[in-house]
């Protein structure tokens, strides 16, 4: 068991190791851009992933929007289940995310994917869709990252093979970029007050 325990530690610690800092950082700087801007970020997922967007949701409306003047935008596709199983049941299981992003999404929003393949019919559509309307997309992937990270503007991807070291990647990510955008509004106040 040790050993087993060990080998995934060192899996996770080099699966880390391997990100490219770069995708993590325009990642970051979109969401405070789009913040900033007053636009809506729309984020989904199935399994796993659904539960990771469900937590940025909740991570970035209220730790990092409660007592902040601008507020973060978040609003989670796979919350609304009732919304998901009438277009499930009536529809298509496919489209319970691109119709809900036909009622909401504005020119400039951004839509973020969260699939471990890369490849989840509903998540891709939903995608294709916003770049057809002008939004913004944003990949988190595993394994090679599927359509998604070439579908998408912006892409971090675990590039690892295992479906639950990519999504131990993507919840690093919503507390990483929440630790990185709580420090850069921090010291923007800290700034502000300098001047005041």
């Amino acid at each position: 068991m040790f050993n087993d325990i060990n080998n995934y530690l060192t899996r996770l610690q080099d699966t880390i190791s391997n990100l490219d800092r770069s995708e993590i950082e325009n990642f970051i700087n979109l969401l405070l851009r789009k913040r900033d801007e007053g636009k809506q970020i729309f984020i989904m997922g199935n399994g796993g992933s659904a539960s990771t967007a469900s937590h940025f949701y909740c991570d970035y409306n209220k730790g990092l929007s409660y007592q902040y003047e601008k507020k973060f935008k978040f609003i989670c596709l796979n919350d609304n289940i009732p919304s998901m199983l009438a277009y499930a049941n009536d529809v298509n299981y496919e489209d319970i995310f691109v119709e809900q992003l036909k009622n909401l999404l504005n020119e400039g929003d951004v839509v973020i994917a969260l699939s471990g393949s890369g490849n989840s019919k509903n998540v891709v559509k939903a995608v294709e869709y916003a770049n057809l309307n002008k939004a913004i997309t944003v990949a988190l992937t595993g394994f090679d990252g599927g359509i998604l990270k070439k579908i998408t503007k912006y892409s971090i991807n675990a590039n690892v093979n295992n479906m639950q070291l990519s999504e131990d990647i993507h919840m690093i990510m919503c507390h990483l970029a929440y630790y990185v955008i709580e420090k850069t509004l921090n010291l923007e106040a800290q700034a502000t007050k300098g001047l005041a």
